[in-house]
This record gives C-alpha cells, structure tokens and sequence, in this order.
C-alpha cells in the first residue's frame, strides 16, 4: 500500500481531538481544513475590497459632475469616514466569527446549533 493509513495512531477518541490531530499532523483531512478556513477569510476580504473599490471608483466621476469644491471637501473630509469604519467593522466581524466556527470544528462541536458556546 502506498496511500496513508486509515487509522493512524493517536487519531482516535473524541472528534475534536481527532480534529486537532489531523491538522498538527498535517494529514489531507486537515489541510482541508485549515484551506477552509483560508477560503473563507479570502473571501471576506475580497468582498470587504470589492464593497470599498466601487465608490473610490466613482467618486472620481461624481466630483467631476458635481464641480463644486465645497461639497467635495464635505463628502471626502466626513462622508467617507463612516463609510470605511462600516466596513471595517463588518470585515472585524466576519473574520472573528469565521475563525470561532472553525475553533468550534476543531473542538468538534456544531457550528450550526444556535445554542453552543
């Protein structure tokens, strides 16, 4: 046989220890894993980026319409502020709940029940 064992030693007992040992062992099983957990933050981030790319990208052509210095100072000094600490916000959230599902899998408990810890 060539392919890994399917009862490795010391991958026994309760899920989350069988969790916590295929990713420090680095088995297949746990790399699956760990990506997971690196898609996800991936995909926060990109949509954190994507939410804030769009208005910097119009901005540009809104003051070019608009021609009216005063109001641009006003948008750019305190519009934007609000705009960028939500996003923020939302990306802290996302990110930290992300990583309490996973330490969730790893301690083998469900993600999906509502009442778990």
């Amino acid at each position: 046989m060539t392919g890994e064992p399917r009862t490795a030693h010391g991958a026994t007992g309760p899920p989350g220890l069988r969790t916590q040992w295929e990713i420090d062992e680095q088995t297949t099983l746990g790399a699956a894993y760990v990506r997971s957990l690196m898609r996800s933050q991936l995909r926060a981030g990109i949509t954190a980026f994507v939410v804030l790319a769009a208005p910097v990208a119009i901005l540009p052509l809104f003051f070019g319409a608009l021609r009216n210095a005063a109001v641009e100072w006003l948008v750019l000094g305190f519009g934007c502020y609000p705009f960028l600490v939500l996003i923020a916000w939302w990306y802290v959230r996302r990110a930290e709940r992300n990583e309490r599902d996973f330490a969730a899998l790893v301690r083998g408990r469900d993600t999906t029940d509502p009442g778990a810890p």
